[in-house]
């Protein structure tokens, strides 16, 4: 636990024991051809299938009976990642709208502006969801003043709003081409985990999801193929250590 690992996911997952992880969060690449560091992102439709399958299967493994995972994923591939988890044996929950602000221009058809995540879990009954972690106002509080309301707010929708991170944004890493916002992972961990739980993340990318975790006092794995994004995720990480090396001496004094 609390390790990336530097690597293939589907190799690392293999060597890893049954059932260890609470939630998995994967954001895989695309194919659609974006420009990784040392992966290429234009496989065949046969090929990326038969792969995605290949490293959800570990993962299902991986996952506790009461564990969830959450993929996003492009428009592309949305309904045979979606079709993978069902005949997998997982149980929907959610297809989640990840609405951004910050679209991606296009030239010959509408623009971009949002990622599908979708939400399974292992189990259809016994899984973790921390409602009272994300609640937000509703609008009979903020607008209607509705005594009827409940006092801690509602669930949030299946479409989140969130902004991608931009070149110019502060929690910018490198330049990975596709870096997770730090609260849309918050979400996601606070709901489906607890203090202590394990957090998996195949697609290590900039590290967010450890980033995240971390902060929120849970154990995490990493895995990330690239020798670039693999040192760029440790030294997030180093740093956070250092920062809270730093509250603590301070604490002490």
């Amino acid at each position: 636990m609390d390790k990336v690992y530097l690597g293939d996911c589907i190799e690392i997952m293999k060597q890893l024991p049954d059932g260890i992880v609470d939630l998995i969060f994967a954001d895989p690449p695309f194919n659609v051809g974006i420009k990784y560091d040392s992966y290429s992102d234009n496989r065949s439709y046969e090929e990326y299938y038969n792969w995605s399958k290949e490293w959800i299967t570990q993962a299902y493994r991986l996952l506790k009976p009461n564990g969830s995972i959450y993929i996003a994923i492009g428009d592309e591939f949305a309904a045979e990642i979606n079709l993978i988890l069902k005949r997998q044996g997982l149980y929907f929950r959610n297809w989640i709208i990840w609405y951004y602000t910050f679209g991606q221009n296009q030239k010959r058809k509408f623009n971009r502006a949002h990622t599908h995540i979708l939400y399974y879990t292992k189990h259809k009954s016994n899984f973790i969801f921390n409602d009272h972690e994300i609640r937000i106002p509703s609008a009979r509080q903020l607008i209607y003043n509705d005594k009827r309301a409940n006092p801690k707010g509602k669930i949030p929708d299946d479409v989140w709003e969130f902004p991608r991170i931009c070149g110019t944004f502060k929690e910018r890493i490198g330049n990975h081409p596709c870096q997770m916002p730090e609260r849309l992972l918050e979400r996601i961990i606070k709901t489906s985990s607890n203090e202590g739980d394990l957090v998996l993340d195949p697609f290590g990318g900039t590290g967010t999801t450890a980033f995240v975790a971390k902060q929120l006092k849970r154990h995490y794995i990493t895995i990330e193929i690239s020798e670039t994004y693999f040192k760029a995720i440790n030294d997030r990480l180093n740093d956070l250590f250092s920062q809270e090396e730093e509250r603590s001496c301070h604490i002490l004094i």
